[in-house]
């Protein structure tokens, strides 16, 4: 595929907001005929900065406008679990609480898919695995102005607790269990 072609069909996900994506995304938008000309198309694209493999099969469109937006960061985790339940929660969750006054070094999300840690550009995202339903992870989450769900106190807290982190942090005088 051309490149401008590829700069012309990108930048229309990125009017819509759209701007990380996952490989097979990428496939069906760039409708190569074979995998290796979809990868060598890829390769070809990371060099020119149009797009940057931010981890394993994700890809960030290198000349978004939402691309150094606070967001960014979290657009990723969903990609990285796209088809699961996602939330902010433990620290991350309770540091936006002012419950904890430390700033965490990482996202810190609850998921319904696999466990792992990945190091971006944007940040680290680390991901605790839940088995909560979806109707108690609804719930007990909010939907703020932002790309993910986040955790409501009692339940940061209680993740918190139920993986086992350490709960010293918590300021006891800034929580309440009411929401």
């Amino acid at each position: 595929m051309k490149l401008q072609v590829a700069i012309s069909r990108l930048n229309s996900f990125d009017e819509a907001g759209r701007y990380v994506f996952l490989h097979r995304d990428l496939a069906k938008i760039f409708h190569e005929d074979s995998e290796r000309t979809l990868n060598d198309s890829l390769a070809r694209f990371v060099r020119a900065g149009l797009l940057e493999r931010v981890a394993r099969g994700v890809y960030l469109y290198g000349f978004s406008r939402y691309k150094k937006s606070s967001s960014t960061i979290e657009h990723i985790a969903i990609a990285l679990r796209r088809g699961h339940y996602n939330y902010i929660s433990n620290e991350s969750a309770l540091s936006a609480y002012g419950i904890i006054s430390q700033i965490p070094n990482r996202l810190t999300i609850m998921t319904t898919g696999s466990k792992g840690t990945y190091k971006t550009n944007y940040g680290i995202i680390e991901f605790t695995h839940t088995k909560r339903s979806v109707i108690d992870i609804l719930a007990h989450t909010i939907q703020p102005e932002r790309p993910l769900r986040l955790a409501t106190k009692t339940a940061a807290v209680r993740d918190l607790k139920r993986i086992g982190r350490n709960t010293h942090m918590i300021e006891m005088t800034t929580f309440s269990e009411e929401e």
